[in-house]
């Protein structure tokens, strides 16, 4: 695949890793001779660090065979994640360090996970765009805060903490955008 086909959620083998795209950003030539740069960035699956790089438009690029399967958590141990099959109901268990971030945001019942599978190996999971988690530890709200812009840190049922309007108590319900935990509203 050329590297101006190139699109979020893509999942690359470079330097025989697998990177799963996060985001591209387009670059056009200062010049006319120049060629048009493709900046991507992600995350090594396996090892869970940040990649960046930058290739041309007409650069060859690898691309990793897997399949999506649609995936509900049915419970967490010391073993790791147990998931579900939303289609086959197969279970598998998926090691908590390879999922690390993305738990902090997975609630039991979380609809719109899938999972990246490979040669019969899990590689990643990918979470929905936003998920409501509830606020169980918060500085308590103001009255009459509503019309200020100020915000507090709250800790979620997940263990998440994120800022908050302060006009926010524990026990309500919000969304949070999973891409980079910022509140969005109340849910």
């Amino acid at each position: 695949m050329k590297a101006n086909e190139i699109k979020k959620g893509s999942v690359l083998q470079i330097d025989n890793q697998p990177i799963m795209i996060k985001q591209v950003q387009v670059q056009s030539p200062s010049s006319r001779s120049g060629s048009t740069l493709y900046k991507v960035k992600g995350k090594n699956i396996i090892t869970r660090q940040k990649f960046e790089r930058s290739f041309k438009g007409d650069e060859q690029v690898e691309t990793v065979e897997f399949v999506r399967r649609p995936v509900q958590l049915l419970y967490q141990d010391s073993d790791g994640c147990t998931f579900m099959d939303s289609e086959t109901y197969e279970q598998f268990i998926v090691s908590k360090n390879l999922i690390e971030e993305e738990l902090t945001y997975v609630s039991e019942g979380l609809e719109g996970m899938q999972a990246f599978i490979s040669n019969e190996q899990v590689l990643g999971i990918e979470l929905p765009g936003t998920v409501t988690l509830e606020i169980v530890d918060s500085a308590p709200g103001i009255k009459g805060a509503s019309a200020s812009a100020r915000s507090k840190p709250a800790t979620l049922s997940t263990g998440l903490v994120v800022q908050v309007p302060e006009y926010l108590n524990p026990g309500e319900r919000i969304k949070i955008n999973t891409d980079n935990g910022a509140y969005i509203s109340r849910g």
